[in-house]
């Protein structure tokens, strides 16, 4: 965080921004963040952002810079790898990333051709934008087919995706999600990638924190070939990506992000990742991923008791997805700004074949990384499906749209925001 006389200075250069700044703070400390990609850093974190890393510039990797006075710079990018091969059960790590869409991207191009086929989760059903979103420029650039959940249970449905492999022969079979509330048994994909002599790889963006805490399966010990995860979102780490995989992958890996993706890294970023790491290899964090599963199960059983219809019907990680147009009678744009009003920041979000455009989908997506990073349990998860549920059902009602808000201020007020 800057300090007071840096905070004294930026609303003497810049007051718009000052205030900008301020107003962010204060929206943080009062409302609450349910978006499940989003989380509050560790405060270390924040530290190392704003430092003397940020000046450096560091092209090429340790001991082949381009530029001279990489001594510190070496040391910590060799520490963030050695830390994040450690956490994960890796052979080799990148993390010079810039975010989870490069990520993804040198993955693809480093070991594919263009026109290669890759079977990817579709986007209504879990996925994410990077799996090849005909929007995306990677599925403009790579023939991405599709595999969906089952309609009646909301499962990953392996004798679809099976059959789809079968008959298309990916060379890459990808894995992971950006809104699917359950876990994945990485050895089904694993059985199907060999059975049709496909590479392997995991985008566990979403929930890298909770295998980095052994609280949920790791792909790399089911032998896949790569890994992804962003270090922020469930990690509590700066917003940046990272590359594990095996010690074969490493030069192809290496030789994709840089020259063949970016330019320098950015050091700043680098060295929150190390620290990050180091922290989430501590118990205190185990502690930390076991109680995001107990708040997300707590916060399910608290809206299911309400007669909410949550997507897969609740939740074996971090995040739910309530269809708000069965529930409530209302699209997920809809609900979103109801929630806005009361103090619930949460996302619009389609559902499995969702009937409605992107803009205005069926849903919402929930997630309990955040209110957990402030201290806040199942008692407080009650409160909050409790606020959700009324403040949706009561639509337009200005009157218990304020008390709503009264309840999630006395609420975040009890839970101090971390680093601020």
């Amino acid at each position: 965080m800057p300090t007071s006389d840096q905070r004294a200075q930026l609303a003497q250069s810049d007051h718009e921004i000052f205030l900008a700044l301020k107003g962010e703070e204060a929206r943080q400390r009062a409302g609450l963040e349910l978006i499940p990609s989003e989380n509050y850093a560790f405060p270390e974190v924040l530290t190392l952002l704003g430092s003397a890393f940020t000046n450096k510039y560091s092209e090429g990797y340790p001991g082949r810079r381009y530029y001279g006075g990489q001594e510190h710079t070496d040391r910590i990018e060799t520490l963030a790898r050695d830390r994040a091969k450690a956490l994960f059960r890796a052979e080799h790590a990148n993390v010079q990333p810039l975010s989870g869409s490069p990520m993804n991207q040198a993955v693809y191009l480093g070991l594919l051709e263009p026109g290669d086929t890759i079977l990817a989760m579709d986007l209504s059903h879990g996925g994410h934008l990077t799996h090849g979103a005909p929007v995306s420029h990677m599925g403009r650039l790579f023939n991405f087919v599709r595999y969906k959940t089952d309609p009646s249970t909301g499962a990953i449905d392996f004798d679809q995706l099976r059959a789809v492999a079968r008959q298309t022969r990916p060379k890459l079979v990808v894995c992971g999600y950006s809104s699917y509330p359950r876990d994945y048994d990485y050895a089904d994909f694993r059985r199907v990638a060999d059975e049709v002599g496909a590479l392997t790889m995991a985008d566990v963006s979403h929930i890298g924190g909770l295998i980095a805490a052994n609280v949920m399966r790791n792909p790399l010990d089911a032998g896949f070939d790569f890994m992804t995860t962003t270090t922020h979102k469930s990690l509590r780490g700066p917003r940046g990506g990272l590359i594990l995989c095996k010690e074969k992958f490493a030069k192809k890996i290496d030789a994709s992000v840089f020259p063949g993706l970016q330019g320098g890294p950015h050091m700043n970023q680098v060295a929150a990742a190390a620290v990050t790491f180091r922290l989430a290899a501590l118990p205190a964090f185990r502690a930390y991923a076991e109680a995001v599963l107990g708040n997300a199960k707590a916060l399910a059983e608290a809206l299911l008791a309400r007669r909410v219809r949550l997507v897969t019907g609740g939740t074996d990680n971090h995040l739910l997805v309530i269809d708000t147009v069965q529930s409530f009678g209302i699209d997920g744009a809809v609900a979103q700004e109801v929630l806005d009003r009361v103090g619930l920041t949460t996302n619009k979000q389609v559902i499995p074949d969702d009937p409605n455009p992107p803009m205005r989908p069926s849903g919402i997506r929930l997630g309990t990384p955040a209110p957990t990073a402030r201290g806040m349990g199942e008692a407080e998860m009650a409160e909050i499906g409790a606020i959700i549920a009324e403040a949706l059902a009561a639509n337009g009602d200005h009157a218990a749209e304020e008390s709503l808000a009264a309840r999630t201020r006395a609420l975040t007020s009890r839970f101090p925001v971390p680093g601020l």
